[in-house]
């Protein structure tokens, strides 16, 4: 009967989940047509699935590295294809890790033909983790801080982070737990939506994030050279008035934000920048998927009415890195990027900006399948992120190797 059809997982079936991996199968008939199907379950018990069809090499194995797929939830040459178009099986579910102390458990199998999945050949389980060797996830409860800390192994000193998402609030760990185990001193730090933090706060204060970073300071394995920050959304936005503002940090990352204060009033000491006007009745609703789309809800930022809104980034002598999806359908992030980048341009600072095309709103870290609608938790609707499966998983890509690259270049 010749050999059992196995299927392996290199360099190890333990990996980070932003490891690349390579997926083999030996074991197959020369030529054999077999389909591969990826099924993970999320904490909530959400079923995610990918499947493609492939044709087996003249000794029967496989290699996702260089076979090609020739039919499925992809085309092509794609070795992580089974990761990065993992769809939910109820629509508009997003994949997103809430407990970063266990894996995610990535079940891949191998069928016989490119019809019906009835005859199973062979199996395994890629785990997936957020959590790296030697990492340590310590609640943080100081004063009014609701944040998490990820501390690397051994000494350091490592780069510190503040890590920041969206308008979606709660306390978002999976990306600063993973920026932990690549390096850095990482602190995810709640700031709406989360415990006694309020869903829509009347206004956000400085001082909240200004403590954030005099805690990250005092961390004996932080290096003294600055503090990073990143956020993604309306946090990209509270990144860039962080870095304005206190003078702690030296490197801000903006993840599909924009250059002026969203949403929610900023009240610093002795001034408030208030929020960007808008409309939430130019919101629109489509009739067919009752999806919500968001982007035309502000006012034109190149109103001079608006611009005691802007955040006067230029007054900063921190290094700043834009990042945004040319396929962002929630938020004109390219655009209002494009806006922020020239005035600092103007004002003779160090910037860097980087587009994707066929990129969405919801830029994660690489192999966290496109999401391109999921319920926004504070308004409670169904929004609309955008993006198109193969180039927002080449895009999370080459983010994620970015961000790392500006923080360790400039911390």
């Amino acid at each position: 009967a010749g050999m059992a059809v196995q299927v392996t997982v290199l360099p190890s079936s333990r990996c980070l989940f932003d490891d690349p991996v390579q997926i083999c199968v030996v074991g197959l008939q020369p030529q054999q047509a077999v389909t591969l199907r990826a099924s993970l379950v999320d904490e909530s018990g959400e079923l995610f699935q990918a499947h493609a069809h492939y044709r087996a090499g003249s000794s029967g194995e496989l290699d996702l590295g260089c076979s090609p797929a020739l039919g499925g939830s992809y085309l092509g040459v794609e070795p992580m294809g089974l990761l990065w178009a993992l769809q939910p099986v109820t629509p508009h579910k997003r994949l997103a890790k809430r407990n970063v102390l266990t894996p995610f458990c990535v079940d891949l199998e191998v069928y016989e033909g490119h019809g019906d999945m009835s005859h199973l050949l062979g199996k395994c389980t890629n785990e997936r983790w957020f959590l790296g060797e030697g990492v340590k996830r310590i609640s943080v409860r100081e004063g009014r801080l609701r944040a998490t800390l990820f501390l690397p192994p051994g000494p350091g000193p490592f780069p510190g982070l503040i890590d920041l998402y969206g308008s979606g609030g709660g306390l978002v760990e999976y990306r600063a737990s993973l920026l932990a185990s690549r390096g850095f001193v990482t602190l995810a730090l709640a700031y709406m939506a989360f415990e006694d933090i309020p869903a829509t706060p009347e206004n956000l204060e400085l001082s909240y994030f200004e403590e954030a970073v005099k805690f990250l300071q005092k961390q004996q394995q932080v290096k003294d050279t600055g503090i990073g920050v990143l956020g993604l959304s309306k946090g990209a936005d509270l990144a860039l008035s962080m870095a304005t503002f206190l003078p702690g940090i030296k490197a801000a990352v903006s993840i599909s934000g924009s250059g002026f204060n969203s949403f929610i009033p900023l009240k610093g000491d002795g001034f408030t920048i208030p929020a960007h006007p808008y409309d939430l009745e130019r919101m629109k609703i489509s009739h067919e998927s009752g999806l919500v789309d968001f982007s035309d809800v502000l006012d034109d930022h190149r109103d001079p009415a608006t611009w005691d809104c802007r955040i006067p980034m230029e007054r900063s002598s921190a290094k700043f890195l834009f990042l945004s999806g040319l396929d962002d359908v929630n938020w004109k992030s390219v655009i209002y990027c494009q806006d922020a980048v020239q005035r600092l341009q103007h004002h003779g600072r160090d910037v860097e900006f980087y587009s994707y095309s066929g990129a969405g709103h919801l830029l994660e870290p690489p192999y966290l399948p496109l999401c391109q609608a999921s319920i926004h938790r504070v308004l409670g609707m169904f929004v609309r992120w955008g993006g198109q499966w193969r180039e927002h998983a080449k895009a999370q890509e080459d983010v994620w190797r970015r961000i790392q690259a500006f923080f360790w270049q400039h911390l």
